[in-house]
């Protein structure tokens, strides 16, 4: 799965009407409120986007204003654990409703939260590797089918790895249904007759940029630690029995090499 989000809503109830009925907000008024959600930053209109762009590159911050609805698509705006939301974000929910989704499809991490009034309803974060980060709150209904074991992870057949699946089932499976309950689309899989179609939902994009620098400097490092504690690449292919066998990179170039033995000489 490629899928992967940053989203946080401020809304007067449902979110999904405010966006299936979404007219391009001003950019003034979008400014305003990404300056507001994102206090001391340098905030510069770049562009248009819609709610295709999910998941922003870093300092990008897509954004509109609607009828009764705020969205931005920020990773600055969704974390681990949601709720740790800052304070200043949650005055902003007062007498609102609150609504984030993240996931990202490299580590099957998904994380989704729901807050009415500034008090936090529900608030899940997992994935393989780090396990249950944060479960609060009683599940959604669509989540409990996922929770009593009706999807499973099964192995892949041929894989070196048949070990069952550290959690009940896969996160951005989960991932796609709470994205259509709070937000009415999905990124995978069949759309649905009430979906939202995201490519009509027009929204502005804004460089969110940290003056100082620090931010940039954190995520560069980060980044050059990621990349060297991951090592080298490794290798595999199908073996003659179907199970997928680990090859040096030297067997990897030789085997994708084009073959040009009945190429005209």
């Amino acid at each position: 799965m490629g899928a992967k989000t940053a989203l946080l809503a401020f809304v007067d109830g449902d979110l999904r009407p405010a966006l299936r009925g979404a007219r391009p907000s001003g950019p003034a008024e979008a400014e305003a409120m990404v300056r507001q959600f994102l206090p001391g930053y340098v905030v510069t209109l770049t562009g248009d986007s819609t709610l295709e762009a999910t998941y922003p590159p870093d300092d990008i911050t897509c954004a509109t204003v609607l009828p009764g609805a705020v969205l931005l698509c920020d990773r600055r705006l969704v974390l681990d654990r949601p709720s740790e939301l800052p304070a200043h974000l949650l005055r902003a929910g007062a007498g609102r409703r609150i609504i984030m989704h993240g996931m990202h499809s490299v580590v099957d991490w998904l994380c989704f939260a729901v807050w009415d009034d500034e008090q936090m309803v529900r608030s899940l974060s997992l994935s393989p590797d780090g396990g249950i980060i944060e479960n609060i709150g009683e599940p959604f209904d669509f989540e409990r089918p996922y929770w009593d074991g009706e999807h499973p992870v099964e192995p892949v057949p041929g894989s070196s790895d048949q070990d069952s699946y550290p959690l009940p089932f896969h996160p951005l499976e989960l991932g796609e249904q709470a994205l259509r309950a709070l937000f009415g689309f999905v990124i995978e899989g069949c759309p649905e007759r009430d979906d939202i179609d995201v490519d009509t939902v027009h929204m502005h994009e804004f460089l969110v940029a940290d003056p100082s620098g620090e931010e940039q400097a954190a995520r560069e490092a980060a980044y050059e630690r990621a990349t060297r504690d991951m090592g080298p690449p490794r290798m595999f292919r199908p073996g003659p029995d179907g199970a997928m066998q680990e090859i040096s990179w030297d067997e990897f170039l030789a085997g994708s090499a084009p073959d040009d033995s009945n190429s005209p000489r």
